[in-house]
């Protein structure tokens, strides 16, 4: 399978326009964003549980990162409420599940093989946030103020996904849960929305897969 894979060009995916697809396991469904592969896959998903769904255990070893975007999600190291930001690292593995329903935009297959880095946090609040940064990759959280312009200077690629209000990008709005992918060379601009924006940016890491 593969799913807006050609890292050369610009993905716009809006989550209102996006269909949800059921996925293997019973009350779980899926927003394709990006995606090379089948089950097992190097993906870039917007993941929903109904209350009482769960996925069988699995080893992730290509990594795996989420934000918990609604309800609470589960594993056997803890609940993890919307506003969470969690990095297991490749060669970890987990059962997850949501109790009482929850959704995620959740990426697998794009750490380092050697990156052992675990990570678990809150994102709430209205700071600016460095979540993570290495060699290949800066994952942050930014907050924009009604009308401030952030430059999107996408040397090695870039993804940005709204959290909450909106931002406007080549003539084209962003408001909550969708997601834009700018390849590697690409420079733009970012203009908040009138109730600003909270976004969460990740960077250099897309010119491996040219």
């Amino acid at each position: 399978m593969r799913v807006n894979a050609d890292f050369t060009k610009r993905v716009a995916v809006h989550f209102d326009r996006n269909d949800w697809i059921a996925s293997p396991a019973a009350g779980v469904e899926r927003k394709m964003l990006d995606r090379i592969g089948e089950e097992v896959a190097r993906a870039t998903t917007i993941v929903r549980f109904a209350p009482g769904s769960a996925f069988a255990a699995h080893t992730h070893d290509g990594g795996e990162e989420y934000l918990v975007l609604d309800g609470v999600f589960q594993d056997e190291t803890g609940d993890f409420p919307a506003g969470s930001y969690v990095r297991n690292p490749p060669t970890s593995s987990h059962t997850p599940s949501a109790k009482e329903g929850a959704t995620i935009l959740v990426k697998l297959h794009q750490f380092d093989p050697e990156d052992r880095t675990e990570i678990r946090r809150s994102i709430t609040g209205d700071s600016n946030l460095q979540l993570f940064k290495d060699s290949r990759e800066d994952v942050r959280v930014l907050n924009l103020s009604p009308g401030e312009k952030l430059d999107l200077d996408a040397v090695d690629g870039l993804e940005l996904f709204v959290i909450a209000g909106s931002v406007q990008e080549s003539d084209e709005e962003f408001s909550v849960w969708d997601w834009l992918r700018l390849p590697p060379g690409a420079r733009s601009t970012a203009l908040a929305g009138a109730e600003g924006a909270r976004i969460w940016i990740k960077s250099g890491h897309l010119s491996q897969m040219i």
